[in-house]
């Protein structure tokens, strides 16, 4: 078991797609997969943590704007993979809070995520919302899935997290200790 000393959190770069779309391949039961051209186009918004050269995890971002409203934008957390042999060493942890403080510059009123693993983003501070709660996805990415027929049926669970509440920075921070990872 790697004890994180090796580890290294940040910002992907095109040199990473591949990897990044091999490993979210490699969760196709807890992620919906996206084509190797949205990795590359939205390669910006990805951030990885290697372990001796090779990606161990990743996660990425998208704003959702608010139709009328843009300071009331939200920001997705998409495609929160961890391989196997590096679990339960708050990698996944590392990359959402690495998400987040990426998009903490742009202001967004929360953070929402649909998942198959809402234990652990209760860690993290989230919780529970109906899906109609987020429409403006719904309408975005979940009419165009390729893995369920209906966005209101799929077993995915809507969570979100303020941005704007007081105590959302002591939540994030707060969340299972990680292991000290070195930032590039």
């Amino acid at each position: 078991m790697n004890t994180g000393d090796s580890i290294i959190a940040r910002p992907a770069a095109l040199a990473d797609a591949i990897p990044i779309y091999t490993l979210i391949r490699q969760h196709q039961d807890e992620l919906i997969v996206r084509p190797m051209s949205d990795v590359i186009m939205n390669i910006d918004r990805f951030h990885v943590c290697e372990d001796g050269g090779r990606i161990v995890a990743c996660a990425a971002w998208q704003i959702l704007p608010e139709v009328g409203d843009p300071s009331k934008a939200s920001v997705e957390i998409q495609s929160v993979a961890v391989c196997a042999s590096c679990r339960r060493q708050h990698i996944g942890t590392r990359m959402v809070r690495a998400v987040l403080a990426r998009v903490e510059a742009f202001a967004p009123t929360q953070a929402i995520v649909l998942t198959f693993a809402p234990e652990f983003f209760r860690t993290l501070g989230f919780h529970e919302v109906p899906k109609t709660s987020l429409m403006h996805k719904i309408y975005m990415g979940c009419i165009n899935c390729t893995k369920y027929s209906n966005p209101f049926t799929c077993p995915e669970i809507a969570m979100a997290l303020d941005l704007h509440g007081p105590r959302t920075r002591a939540a994030v921070s707060a969340a299972a200790p990680a292991p000290e990872v070195r930032e590039s």
